[in-house]
């Protein structure tokens, strides 16, 4: 006699036997107790969640010599016909090797004729979403306006490519992945009722290698018995399946969160030595602290958690020290970790190099403490601000010499190269030049005054620069002139030479000198600022630093 396979034998019988889809066994069979049901269905899921079994049990329930029934009996011909998939009036279709319209043309000639010997006649189409768009076209009518004796079951894991025109002709019923726990309970059952001696440790990486698909849970459990016979050791389980040992990723967490370097590196060593990949082990990782996250947020997280009883029981004891900021923020650095070890050449350095940065991340300070820290800092600025604390007062700065000058027609006396003595003047003409004409203002903010003893006044520009070619221009020179003579109240003889603009003798122009003014303003500003007492206590609460002093009296907010 040939093997059965674990997922055939135990495939679900009934809607009580559907795990995880109470959903959907429950809204089928109350409309089979109140005879609404519909002509056509769509069932969508992931693979191996129960889809092509919930359309035989229907099948079942709809042609039971008993019913219509939502208990379909079982025993009768028809049922046991149905189970061994050789229903004469249930004909199941796979849509990927019957993609053409010929194929639904043939099963439209089917359609017409009565059910043999069965209430109705059920079509499954497995993978409908394989069918052409002509195999669709053709099947729309029949779905519009169907013969009271069929009924239709589509099942498919890509529902987004079936054109809406049929969507919409269909009850939709979306499968889910079957959580962890519900899974590890059926297959206890399984390998009860089989007589295999499993521990719920090793059930549980059978059933976490499904990825929440019961079938492939079978087939893996399948492929454990053929290894280990009818007794399976953790050990044995563990090599055969090649997945991280879950007492690893704990030990993983009680270093993290122990802060503990020394363990954390000796984990990543065990982990190579076992020849795990490391992107795998920081992806259950990740998954490890997410479940620690959920137990420190929920009182019940149900099947939320994808942990065995015997793990999360475990996990409890470990997330009583830690705050849930702390949690969130290693969370962040692991998965911020997982992603580098895609690409990095060096996966060992870059999964210890995330373990140990996460092992010494500074705890996060709790919220009362600031709040304490504030109520502090608050007293201490109401001190500041009482009568007799004026020592603890921001000092102006000193406001800018005035660009203003003398009044017209004083002089200042002055040797060439000492334009500190005739800056008074020299600084009043461009302000004057400024009001009669703002480009030329703009030239001489350029230049160096070089001499200003009247009725001499001499100029330095740059070699080669654009303000010395444009201060020569003749109409600009005599426009300078008149504005000059009008401003000292005497004939004024203008000269402008060229100098090194990188000669440390040359004096400075007006616009270097508010540069340096602006510039010394801003550090007297910032020494100002970081020494006030307020400043320093709230560096102090906030670990924090200055980034940038901004002086208020400029419009900065």
């Amino acid at each position: 006699m040939s093997y059965l396979v674990l997922a055939r034998k135990w495939r679900p019988q009934s809607f009580a036997d559907l795990i995880g889809q109470e959903h959907v066994s429950r809204t089928l069979a109350n409309a089979i107790a109140s005879g609404r049901v519909h002509h056509a269905f769509l069932f969508t899921g992931a693979r191996g969640v129960g889809k092509t079994s919930a359309a035989r049990i229907l099948a079942k329930a709809l042609n039971c010599e008993t019913g219509p029934t939502a208990d379909p009996c079982q025993q009768c011909p028809s049922c046991r016909e149905i189970t061994s998939g050789q229903g004469g009036d249930v004909f199941e279709i796979d849509g990927a090797s019957n993609t053409g319209v010929d194929d639904v043309r043939e099963l439209r000639e089917n359609i017409r004729y009565l059910p043999s010997r069965s209430r109705f006649k059920l079509f499954i189409i497995d993978e409908v979403h394989m069918l052409s768009i002509n195999a669709f076209n053709a099947l729309l009518k029949t779905l519009e306006e169907p013969p009271a004796h069929a009924k239709f079951i589509f099942a498919t894991t890509e529902p987004h490519k079936i054109p809406v025109t049929i969507l919409s002709r269909c009850q939709r019923f979306d499968f889910r992945k079957i959580s962890l726990p519900r899974m590890i309970a059926r297959l206890k059952e399984i390998v009860d009722a089989e007589g295999i001696r499993i521990s719920e440790r090793s059930l549980a990486l059978v059933a976490r290698r499904g990825e929440g698909s019961m079938r492939d849970a079978l087939s893996t459990l399948d492929q454990v018995i053929a290894f280990c016979g009818e007794e399976a050791a953790d050990a044995d389980v563990q090599g055969l399946l090649g997945m991280v040992d879950r007492r690893l990723l704990l030990e993983t967490a009680e270093g993290v969160l122990g802060r503990d370097s020394r363990r954390v590196l000796e984990v990543v060593r065990r982990v190579d030595e076992l020849g795990h990949s490391f992107r795998s082990f920081a992806q259950e990782l990740v998954e490890t602290f997410r479940a620690l996250m959920l137990i420190k947020v929920l009182a019940d997280p149900g099947d939320l958690l994808d942990v065995a009883a015997e793990e999360a029981h475990d996990l409890k004891g470990l997330v009583q020290a830690p705050a849930l900021e702390d949690l969130q923020r290693i969370q962040t650095v692991l998965m911020r970790t997982e992603g580098e070890l895609a690409a990095s050449p060096n996966p060992r350095l870059t999964l210890e190099m995330g373990l140990v940065r996460v092992a010494n991340l500074p705890p996060a300070r709790e919220l009362s403490a600031l709040v304490r820290k504030l109520e502090a800092l608050e007293e201490r600025l109401a001190t500041a601000s009482s009568p007799g604390a004026g020592s603890h007062a921001v000092p102006s700065p000193p406001a800018p010499p005035p660009l203003s000058a003398p009044p017209p027609g004083r002089e200042v006396p002055s040797k060439k190269g000492e334009a500190s003595a005739s800056s008074g003047g020299w600084q009043g003409l461009v302000e004057h030049v400024r009001g009669k004409r703002p480009l030329i203002a703009s030239l001489l903010e350029r230049g160096s005054l070089l001499a200003l003893d009247l009725p001499k006044l001499e100029i330095g520009f740059g070699s080669g620069s654009f303000h010395l070619e444009q201060i020569r221009d003749a109409e600009t020179l005599q426009t300078l002139q008149a504005l000059a003579e009008g401003y000292f109240g005497g004939p004024v003889e203008i000269r402008i030479t060229q100098v090194d603009a990188r000669s440390e003798g040359r004096p400075l122009t007006l616009l270097e000198e508010r540069q340096v003014q602006e510039s010394d303003r801003k550090r007297r500003l910032r020494e100002d600022a970081l020494a006030h007492p307020m400043v320093r206590s709230v560096l102090e609460i906030f670990d924090g630093k200055v980034k940038e002093v901004r002086p208020i009296d400029k419009g900065y907010v």
